[in-house]
């Protein structure tokens, strides 16, 4: 077990990654609250959510921006060296071809910030994802 010595909170492992206090209520506030460096890759993957979905409920679940509609979602965060995209499993098998130069784990796409977003692919995911 271990214990964050800023927050508190209890983890099953050491140096487990979190947000330390108050969560943040808009994904604006969770994009400012991120470090400099990650928030403009943060701040166009919103972008690009909220425009390629029409009449997407965008709020923050998990501490996290969270997307969705009709039931389904999907989600981002803000890592040390990517953006982890949620999208789901089928989604990635889905896109599978497309994903070929990126990282993918589980239900997670992740895109580094040493690189520009895939911003018509992440479109493209949102849309078979939420419609």
């Amino acid at each position: 077990m271990w214990i964050c010595p800023k927050c508190g909170r209890k983890f099953k492992r050491t140096n487990q990654g979190h947000y330390c206090g108050k969560a943040p209520e808009t994904v604006l506030e969770y994009i400012n609250s991120q470090p400099i460096e990650t928030r403009s890759h943060l701040t166009e993957m919103m972008i690009i959510l909220q425009k390629s979905v029409p009449c997407v409920n965008e709020r923050i679940l998990w501490s996290m921006p969270y997307y969705e509609k009709e039931g389904k979602s999907i989600s981002f965060s803000a890592c040390k060296k990517h953006v982890s995209f949620y999208v789901g499993i089928k989604a990635i098998e889905k896109f599978a071809l497309e994903l070929e130069e990126v990282v993918t784990k589980k239900n997670a796409i992740y895109f580094p910030y040493d690189r520009e977003l895939p911003a018509k692919l992440i479109e493209d995911i949102a849309k078979w994802c939420l419609s």
